[in-house]
């Protein structure tokens, strides 16, 4: 396995690639390591400078659809009551 470049010359890298002047295969190519490498750090370091409440966020969208989900099944029941009790005040 080769030696891990250091992180600083992982942070040019990735300072390069983020300005977007140039594809990121040819910035790649000029640095000496492959896409896929690139590809990797740019992915690890946008992980790194989300906000730190991601995870809370997935949380939240969990609870947000089972509120959904609660809220439909609430609708339906009103729905099912209104027709029910309109049947009885317009006989067809």
């Amino acid at each position: 396995m080769p030696k891990p470049h250091p992180q600083e010359f992982r942070d040019d890298v990735i300072a390069v690639a983020r300005k977007g002047e140039a594809p990121n295969g040819q910035i790649a190519k000029d640095f000496g390591i492959s896409e896929s490498c690139l590809r990797n750090w740019l992915a690890k370091a946008d992980r790194a400078d989300a906000p730190a409440g991601d995870n809370r966020s997935a949380a939240e969208l969990r609870e947000a659809k089972k509120r959904i989900r609660l809220l439909e099944q609430e609708n339906e029941v009103l729905r099912r009551a209104a027709a029910y009790l309109s049947r009885d005040i317009n006989p067809k």
